[in-house]
């Protein structure tokens, strides 16, 4: 059996990797006591010991650990920003830059939870020709508040009145070089995040005016464009785009999800759309992406251990 070790399991991320590594079944947790998870030597020997180490840490600590490891076979997940346009580390959304490639991987960056939906959307999009590359995008989006981890969680639970908290409003987000990076645009986007007073859940969008965008193509091409690529995903879907769905909803009681959905929402007349992105930012958009890059990484189906049921609530 392969024995993973998570760095910063007591963290939200690494707490939900935990539960879906619980009945996996193929995998042996290798676990540190209270005491000695902020042992150096302690956390030094679980690194080296493990087949897998998965790093659930702040970026300093991340490069940290990884410099700990002093051994050829130890493979890495990290799920901090630290890593995810570094020389060397494969970016862990298979669908984007493929299975083999993250399976083959020795040092594996986990994306970022916005940085998901964005890029399931626009970079196959700019790779088919259908969305400029020098456009400047915009991104709006909102998430549950665990998602800050739980000096956030703890903020809303503190004072229950905080009902919507935007930030990043000074520009210049940590996940902007990511979603420039692989969705190979010449600009970075204008990057609006938000959190709610729900524990969990995302939407990501982005608005297309689409007449004014160089060579950009109409709605029906870019929803069949994306219904193509993800054709043969088992995590990504791509909802009809006839559904005549007026609103989407983030639920308060949604429960684990490692899937995504995208939508294609057009105006009447095809000059405007909106690409939406919906999805767990503790699933698809932290440990359930971790854990399907664990499960290619040791040759596994890549779905083994995942809630991929759309949530409930």
């Amino acid at each position: 059996m392969l024995s993973v070790f998570i760095d910063g399991a007591a963290g939200t991320t690494g707490l939900e990797i935990r539960e879906r590594l619980a009945n996996h079944g193929a995998f042996s947790l290798i676990s540190l006591s209270d005491d000695k998870r902020k042992d150096q030597a302690a956390r030094r020997d679980a690194l080296n010991d493990c087949d897998f180490a998965i790093l659930c840490l702040p970026d300093d600590a991340a490069r940290e650990a990884v410099a700990l490891i002093d051994n050829p076979h130890t493979r890495v997940i990290d799920a901090s920003t630290a890593f995810r346009v570094a020389n060397g580390w494969t970016y862990g959304f298979p669908e984007l830059v493929g299975y083999q490639r993250v399976a083959n991987a020795k040092r594996v960056s986990n994306p970022g939870c916005y940085p998901t939906g964005f890029l399931a959307m626009v970079s196959p999009l700019v790779r088919a020709g259908l969305l400029p590359a020098n456009w400047p995008y915009c991104v709006n989006a909102v998430s549950g508040y665990s998602g800050g981890g739980n000096g956030l969680i703890n903020r809303f639970a503190e004072d229950r009145d905080i009902g919507w908290r935007g930030y990043g409003l000074g520009l210049g987000h940590k996940h902007l070089a990511e979603m420039r990076a692989y969705a190979d645009l010449e600009h970075d986007p204008v990057f609006s995040p938000a959190v709610v007073d729900a524990h969990r859940g995302m939407v990501v969008e982005v608005p297309l005016p689409l007449t004014a965008m160089p060579d950009a193509g109409e709605a029906q091409d870019l929803h069949a464009s994306l219904t193509e690529f993800y054709s043969g995903s088992h995590i990504v879907s791509v909802a009809p785009i006839d559904l005549g769905v007026d609103e989407l909803l983030l639920r308060k009681s949604a429960t684990p999800w490692d899937g995504m959905v995208l939508h294609v929402f057009s105006s009447a007349d095809g000059k405007q759309a909106r690409l939406v992105a919906q999805l767990d930012n503790l699933g698809k958009g932290a440990s359930g992406a971790a854990v399907q890059s664990l499960n290619l990484m040791a040759g596994l189906p890549e779905t083994t251990g995942l809630a991929l049921a759309l949530p409930t609530g």
